[in-house]
């Protein structure tokens, strides 16, 4: 499988993303859309990958590429490519299909339980073995459900963090992809959305908590299977 992913900011990458992707053997490219990279074919891909970012999907103006990016992943949804949009990448999917993407009710900055909805297809892409688990947040916006998507997931402090559209596009508002050092490097560079609030951990209960990382890195690689599986 030939695998692209988008970047939208240096310190939100891959993560253990990468780790499997090595481990099944599959090829891997990647749009560096900070430094205006340009867009692949998308005859050369069969699964998009669109990560997170500490931008908003209508800040068109201060980040132009914003605009072309749309378009490529309206295109790759059309043409029935693979498609998986994690955060600020759910947002541009939702977005793209004509849902609304605004403020969230709280910011959701932290470890925070996932409950599972629609029981019988979320399960088959995050796991069988249980209706809720922890997963790694760090958002103030919020999608609206997309029409004709499938609602998979909810949270005490977000309303739709996760949808499925045509069994083959998956938006998750949170991380299973998150690592320690990747929790790291976004702590140090969006430090200042660190104000005290319902939903938002403090610096320190963001660090310490390590003793999610095996089940979410668990969960990231069922989605990948997921993907991967279908035909």
């Amino acid at each position: 499988m030939n695998i692209h992913y988008l970047q939208h900011v240096p310190f939100e990458g891959l993560a253990s993303i990468a780790t499997w992707i090595e481990k099944n053997g599959h090829s891997v490219t990647v749009t560096r859309l900070f430094n205006d990279e340009s867009l692949p074919p998308l005859t050369t891909i069969d699964c998009l990958i669109v990560l997170g970012g500490s931008m908003n999907i209508y800040e068109v103006e201060q980040f132009a590429w914003l605009t072309r990016e749309k378009a490529f992943i309206h295109e790759a949804i059309q043409s029935g490519k693979k498609v998986l949009g994690i955060c600020l990448g759910a947002q541009l999917i939702a977005d793209v299909l004509g849902a609304s993407v605004t403020r969230n009710t709280y910011k959701e900055i932290g470890w925070f339980p996932i409950a599972l909805m629609n029981t019988e297809i979320s399960q088959r892409i995050f796991g069988a073995d249980t209706l809720q688990f922890p997963a790694f947040h760090w958002h103030g916006d919020t999608f609206a459900l997309p029409p004709d998507a499938i609602s998979l997931a909810k949270s005490d402090g977000c309303q739709n963090q996760a949808f499925l559209y045509k069994d083959r596009v998956l938006g998750l508002q949170f991380h299973l992809e998150s690592t320690p050092a990747s929790v790291q490097d976004i702590v140090q560079n969006c430090h200042a959305e660190l104000i005290a609030d319902k939903y938002v951990q403090t610096e320190a209960d963001l660090l310490a908590t390590t003793c999610h990382f095996a089940e979410i890195q668990q969960r990231a690689w069922q989605v990948l299977d997921y993907l991967q599986n279908l035909h």
